[in-house]
């Protein structure tokens, strides 16, 4: 508003001053004026200059007035308002190409990953902003989860942030019987914020804080010392990393162009407004999820996808859990659940129970009327493992009015015996196929590549394979000439000098992490 004042004043100033003598207006100067003029020392104006001079007079005030930074205009929508704050140096290199075609040859699949992320945007991007970080940053759940809040990677990572169970645990994310806050949109948002802040802080570079925080900032500084100490650069680029860190600033990089330019890469961004898309209720009574949906009216997959973060049914009061819901949905919500209270109808159908010793699940199942194979999916019991006494189970109340459950039992949870099977973590070395993996585990080819998400049979060295053995596989064992069988007081060394090889082709041969060996053990030596 200053500046347009200072512009119309100058335009009178030079008005006036241009405008002709026949157009000023007439004012007569008698004798007696004149002489009064005088008198008071003041000059006697000549005709038409007043209105000069007082234009004059406002430009220097205007002049005088201080500088003013021009109003901006408010974000057309939160992509707008994401573009206004990217603050990260750009990344120039063939893995971003690599990344953008990726994303590009399917707009839809990209597309329907952006509109996922309308729920959530609102709220990290105000996270963000509130601690003044780049705002690149709300666009990282897309590299890591593709903005899936129930996204749980072979590595045990959940959630949109992707946190494994313990880094979860140190940036203060619950993981108990009820709920895992590694899912929860706002803790896991708060948790990660926290996280990267801290990288950027260690590193002093955000390709870097993100180089950590997908790798580790434990992996990240030993790259960087083992380039000093080389002489190399110490940049994102210049580490030697594994494929998929070095992979994961240029997707963060071609998702940042993506929104930047959409139109340029042939996207057509959904239209999510600047405004929240939720808001967070807090209750005073048990409820269940299900009921909870339908007071909201909401389809449950849409509720779970804003309250991913619980485990069970049954959204407890007493352990201080609020839900979130959309903004437009919160006056049903609230009228449809006044009418509910006044039924005297319970909100919550679950109650617990405490396990007995000799009890079994499908004892329990008997006593509460549901199937053993309900029990262990509401209470998350993996097949083949015993409910052990001592852990407590979430049971169907049967319409009967359950209790609200209490603030002591926020330490409840179910007792399991060992594991039938066991994960081994196998590292790939040269000459490794899927077959020769699978056979000497006694394991099939199917589940070593369902286990690891496996599209191919290609493998590369150095490669880590998660193997899922159960209790009755029989690994392979070596037979035939260029097998030894470990005598007493004999050595790695011995027998490799015996067979004219080294110890380094035994201990690949038989997949041995040290030089220690048994007697009776079977070794191949060529």
């Amino acid at each position: 508003m200053q500046l347009l004042r200072r512009a119309f004043f100058l335009c009178l100033a030079w008005l006036a001053l241009l405008a002709p003598a026949a157009a000023a207006p007439v004012t007569e100067t008698t004798p007696a004026r004149a002489a009064a003029s005088t008198i008071a020392g003041d000059p006697v104006p000549p005709p038409g200059a007043d209105d000069a001079q007082a234009a004059q007079a406002e430009t220097r005030a205007a002049d005088d007035l201080p500088a003013t930074e021009a109003e901006v205009s408010p974000p057309v929508d939160i992509w707008d308002r994401i573009r206004r704050g990217f603050a990260m140096p750009p990344l120039e290199n063939r893995r971003v190409d690599a990344a953008l075609r990726q994303y590009t040859r399917n707009p839809a699949n990209t597309e329907a990953v952006l509109e996922r992320a309308g729920r959530y945007l609102y709220h990290i991007v105000e996270e963000i902003e509130r601690r003044g970080l780049p705002t690149e940053l709300a666009l990282l759940p897309f590299v890591e989860s593709a903005f899936k809040p129930e996204a749980l990677s072979h590595a045990k990572a959940a959630g949109l942030w992707q946190f494994i169970p313990t880094t979860g645990s140190i940036f203060s994310l619950q993981q108990n019987f009820w709920k895992d806050e590694r899912r929860d949109v706002l803790e896991s948002t708060r948790a990660a914020l926290d996280y990267l802040g801290q990288l950027h802080d260690q590193f002093g570079d955000w390709q870097l804080a993100l180089a950590a925080y997908n790798w580790g900032e434990g992996s990240v500084s030993r790259a960087i010392r083992r380039n000093k100490a080389r002489g190399r650069p110490t940049s994102y680029s210049s580490l030697r990393m594994p494929r998929e860190t070095a992979n994961y600033v240029p997707r963060l990089e071609a998702v940042k162009r993506i929104v930047a330019e959409p139109e340029k890469y042939g996207i057509t961004l959904p239209a999510i407004e600047n405004e929240p898309y939720f808001v967070r209720i807090t209750k005073s009574r048990d409820i269940d999820m299900k009921t909870a949906a339908a007071l909201a009216e909401l389809d449950e997959e849409e509720f779970r996808l804003l309250n991913p973060g619980f485990n069970l049914p049954v959204i407890v009061a007493s352990h201080n859990s609020s839900i979130l819901l959309p903004r437009e949905n919160v006056e049903i919500f609230l009228d449809n659940l006044a009418s509910w209270m006044a039924t005297g109808k319970p909100l919550s159908s679950w109650l617990l129970y405490h396990v007995k010793d000799k009890e079994t699940l499908a004892s329990i199942a008997e006593k509460t009327g549901m199937t053993e194979e309900e029990l262990r999916r509401i209470n998350r019991i993996p097949k083949g493992r015993r409910v052990l006494a001592g852990s407590v189970l979430l049971v169907d109340a049967n319409g009967r009015m359950a209790p609200e459950i209490a603030l002591e039992e926020m330490n409840a949870g179910v007792k399991l015996s060992a594991p039938e099977t066991r994960r081994v973590v196998y590292r790939v070395r040269r000459g490794d196929t899927i077959y020769g993996i699978a056979l000497k585990y006694g394991i099939t080819q199917s589940s070593i590549r369902k286990t690891n998400r496996l599209r191919s049979s290609r493998l590369r060295i150095g490669q880590r394979l998660v193997l899922v053995i159960p209790p009755r596989a029989r690994q392979a064992v070596p037979t035939g000439k260029n097998v030894h069988v470990v005598r007493r007081g004999e050595t790695l060394s011995a027998i490799a000098r015996r067979y004219a090889t080294t110890v380094a082709k035994i201990r690949v041969l038989n997949n041995l992490r040290s030089t220690r060996i048994s007697i009776g053990q079977r070794l191949k030596v060529r």
